[in-house]
């Protein structure tokens, strides 16, 4: 389950830097990487330090509403 979230999000983030939002690129690399973070890199879903950075980016993501409530709430569903 965790390593399905993982590549859940690093897809959700590909993509969001090859298509940003909407018909235009995205302001700078450096705004992106203020959302999404640097957690993720290294991270394999498969001890508790890897989920706490999992949730370390989807805090970034939900709070920069690049999902919606519903799908922020999916994700604590999921961890608990």
């Amino acid at each position: 389950m965790k390593l399905a979230a993982l590549r859940t999000m690093s897809a959700l983030a590909l993509t969001f830097v090859l298509q940003g939002c909407g018909t235009s690129a995205p302001a700078s690399a450096d705004g992106l990487r203020r959302v999404v973070g640097t957690d993720l890199i290294g991270a394999r879903g498969a001890t508790p330090a890897d989920q706490r950075k999992i949730d370390r980016t989807v805090v970034g993501i939900c709070a920069a509403a690049v999902w919606t409530k519903a799908e922020c709430a999916r994700h604590g569903e999921a961890q608990q």
